[in-house]
Order: C-alpha cells, then structure tokens, then sequence
C-alpha cells in the first residue's frame, strides 16, 4: 500500500513536471524575463524559435478557403456574402478582398530587435531588451497589433473605409484604438492577382517603422491606378474589453464595398506569444 501511494505521489510530481516545461503558448501584453529570454534565444539559434505570431490564411484555392470552411462567417448581409467571396476571389469589380491576417504582440518586435542585433553582429541581453529604449521602440503594454493583407482597393483613400471590431466576450463590438498602414502598397498589374509581399509575419514591418495615419489617408495622388494591394495595421487592447491573453475571439470586418456585408474571423490569441 505504501508502495502504491509512493508510485502515485510520484506519478503525480512528474506529470505536474511535464506540464510546467511543456510550451505554454499565450499572447505576451507585457513583455518580462522569462519571455524575453526565450524569444531573444530564438532569434540567436540557441533553442527553437518562440512562435511570436499567427496568420490566418484567407485565400481561396478550389472554391474554399485555404483555413478551412471555418476561416470566414457571415457576420451581417447573409451567406451570399461568403458565396459571392469564394464565387469571386479575385475581388474584381466586387470590392477589394482581405489575404491574410496576422497577430503579433511585444513579443514579434522583440524577436524582430533581436534578429536585427544579431545580424549587425551584436548580442542582445535581456536587460537591454526590456531597458526604455527598445521599449519604447515596440508597441505599448496591453496593445495586439493586427495586420490585414488586402488586394483589389480601388484606391489608396479607400483604406480608411474598412471597418474592424473585435469581438468582446460580452458580444460588444471593440474598436481600435489606432490603425496605420505598412508602406507596401502597389498598384496590382492588370489581370493579375498575386498575394503581396505584406502577407509575410508581422516581424518584417515593426509597428516603430509603420507610418502612421490614423484619421487622414496619405492625400498625395499615385502616379499609378487602382485596384492597389497592401497592408492596413489595427492597434487593440483586448485586456480592457475583458479578452483573455490565451482566449478565442472574433475579428470582425468590413471592407471598403457598399454591400451589407460583414465578415467574422476566428482568432485564437492562445495560439501565439
């Protein structure tokens, strides 16, 4: 009986064990010691890479969505909206059509400064990473940077049509607290619909070196015509709309398009750091 109890308090401590080293996976609001020493060992190859980011794939190969018949719902106008997307993908003559969507946090910038460090042949401490100055180069305590890639706007001013909500767990709908635009935006080649370079992780545009444009869209006229393809940049803070830095959420999103339609993307804010 001793034996028995003595195997089972065993059983017990190992198994607590390998749930404590097993990779917790958590979006990061503020960055501290433990995080930051493994995102900066990433970047540095000295252990496996800390997933900082998520992207969920919105494009469409063989009438579907490449995530899965789950990746979009109709929030607002009805299943005709999803139809009509996967019917036309393209986005011509229908409104522009968002890529990708990807969310990072403090953690994505700092494995992008490390990166940056290592390549410049430097090392970077932890105690330097979370001194003032590389902090202040990253996004704020609490904020989740969302990036959505987009093809066919009809013009630049049309960015700042789109409307974006979070879900809160309340059913609220959480606006952003700024938006901006990563400085990729192309005219798309006519009769072409190739996936622009925006669509890579988030660590490639630092939120430092996004120009910002949080009410007025850039008034100066391209030499080139629509339909463009790029990036807008969404700031939220989900901790004060009562979002969990491990739950599931809902992005909501309109496009530039005079329809009724409004899409719902799930996230997963558990599924990153």
């Amino acid at each position: 009986m001793r034996q028995s109890s003595a195997v089972s308090v065993l059983s017990a401590a190992l198994l607590s064990l390998l749930t404590l080293s097993a990779p917790a996976h958590a979006w990061v609001p503020k960055l501290e010691e433990t995080t930051a020493k493994n995102v900066i060992d990433g970047a540095y190859a000295r252990r496996d890479p800390v997933v900082t980011f998520l992207t969920v794939d919105l494009n469409v190969k063989d009438g579907a969505f490449v995530s899965g018949p789950a990746a979009v719902t109709a929030f607002d106008g009805g299943d005709t909206c999803i139809s009509d997307w996967l019917a036309a993908p393209q986005a011509s003559g229908t409104g522009s059509r968002p890529l990708t969507i990807t969310l990072s946090g403090q953690a994505d910038e700092l494995a992008f400064q490390a990166q940056d460090s290592r390549n410049k042949f430097q090392n970077l401490s932890v105690k330097d990473a979370l001194g003032p100055d590389l902090s202040k180069a990253r996004l704020a305590d609490g904020e989740l940077r969302v990036d959505i890639a987009v093809r066919g706007l009809p013009s630049l001013q049309a960015r700042g049509a789109y409307l974006v909500r979070l879900k809160g767990p309340d059913g609220t709908l959480v606006a952003p607290v700024r938006s901006s635009y990563v400085n990729d935006w192309k005219p798309e080649a006519a009769g072409t619909a190739t996936t622009p370079a925006a669509t890579s992780p988030a660590t490639t545009t630092p939120a430092a070196a996004t120009p910002a444009s949080t009410s007025t869209p850039s008034t100066a006229t391209p030499a080139a015509q629509g339909p463009f393809a790029g990036t807008l940049v969404y700031y939220f803070q989900p901790l004060k709309a009562g979002i969990g830095a491990s739950d599931k959420t809902d992005l909501l999103l309109r496009t530039e398009a005079d329809t009724s339609c409004a899409y719902s993307i799930p996230l997963n804010l558990g599924a990153f750091q």
